[in-house]
């Protein structure tokens, strides 16, 4: 397997979506290359910083009643 294919096949990878003969092949990639080693890493951190961002932060945010009242209105005036 080589970088670019490490770099495809990540995800299925990460979500054990590989056959075992793919996952093995994947590992001793991994095993000989520290460079693919560090992109793994870091996508890992990418995720948990991207979920991390969404426990900060409310998913949705309630719309303020000012903004409702103008978009029904200006639906109305059409």
């Amino acid at each position: 397997m080589s970088c670019r294919e490490i770099a495809d096949f990540i995800l299925a990878y990460l979500n054990h979506e590989l056959s075992a003969a793919q996952s093995r092949e994947f590992e001793r990639h991994l095993a000989i290359c520290p460079a693919c080693v560090r992109y793994i890493d870091s996508y890992n951190k990418t995720v948990q910083l991207g979920k991390a961002a969404w426990l900060e932060t409310p998913a949705t945010e309630p719309v303020p009643d000012a903004l409702v009242r103008a978009i029904l209105e200006a639906r109305k005036a059409k």
